[in-house]
């Protein structure tokens, strides 16, 4: 079993890599079936278009989502959870909800301690 608090350790790259902003968030979003490009862009507010091509590449790249091309003009792309993609994205919807639910208190905290630091 490797130690993901060592630097050196595969796992510590695989969480970097799925735990970032835009991939929680394309994870996420991909959760809820095949998308397009486009569609994923409007879904996640905010991503830049090159933010987004880095983001899918390199989940495809490590086997999270699965990226197909259906020949046509122009070529129609769509991105869609693999087998890991869909068990990663189990494990992180039950955070990306707690977040969501929380994000009321943890902002109220965020200014009490900003109260609190500027007196």
């Amino acid at each position: 079993m490797s130690d993901a608090f060592h630097k050196d350790c595969p796992a510590r790259m695989v969480l970097d890599h799925v735990s970032g902003r835009w991939a929680v968030l394309v994870l996420t979003a991909l959760g809820d079936g095949p998308q397009r490009f486009h569609e994923l862009r409007a879904r996640v507010e905010g991503v830049s278009e090159k933010m987004l091509s880095q983001t899918l590449r390199t989940l495809v790249r490590d086997g999270f989502v699965r990226r197909t091309v259906k020949p046509s003009r122009p070529p129609q792309v769509s991105y869609a959870l693999t087998g890991l993609g869909e068990g990663v994205t189990r494990s992180l919807q039950p955070l990306f909800d707690w977040v969501r639910d929380h994000a009321g208190d943890i902002l109220a905290a965020q200014a009490a301690h900003d109260r609190t630091a500027s007196e």
